[in-house]
């Protein structure tokens, strides 16, 4: 019966150790919210949580009483201006993306506003991007735009 006990223990044992070291660290596909709209709360919160800044992410409001739609973001967090804006058009682009009917999105960082529209985004870029399929490719399209600061602050004039 001891034996047994110890068998049954030690089995245990493996067992937690093997699963504590399974856990799985890789990012959710951002990509799986594609379609989503305005007023889920939960797909938005799961699509802003994997953008730049999420750390410093605090909270959001979603408009969704009368058109246009919109999504109210708010950070709490002491960058440069510049990393709010680089901020402002990557996570923008995102969620404009992902989010069917977003029209506006308004950035709250500290002491600092930025709202955005998808219209002046889709001028800006000089391209549809709504309709990329992932995320590599809507990073290399944000990332292209963005190296070139003097453009990214002609978007905030």
């Amino acid at each position: 019966m001891k034996q047994m006990l110890k068998f049954l223990s030690m089995s245990l044992l493996v067992i937690l150790i093997i699963s504590g070291c399974n856990t799985n660290n890789e990012k959710e596909d951002i990509f799986k919210f594609k379609d989503s709209f305005v007023g889920d709360n939960s797909a938005v919160g799961n699509i802003v949580n994997q953008l730049q800044g999420a750390e410093h992410f605090k909270g959001f409001e979603l408009e969704t009483k009368e058109k246009p739609y919109g999504i109210i973001l708010n950070y709490d967090w002491s960058e440069s201006e510049q990393n709010y804006k680089k901020t402002a058009v990557f996570n923008a682009t995102f969620l404009f993306t992902l989010v069917q009917n977003a029209e506006w999105i308004t950035f709250n960082f500290d002491n600092q506003e930025y709202k955005i529209t998808k219209e002046n985004l889709q001028n800006w870029y000089g391209e549809d991007f709504s309709e990329l399929k992932n995320e590599d490719d809507l990073k290399a399209l944000t990332q292209k735009h963005l190296e070139n600061e003097d453009k990214v602050n002609q978007l905030f004039k």
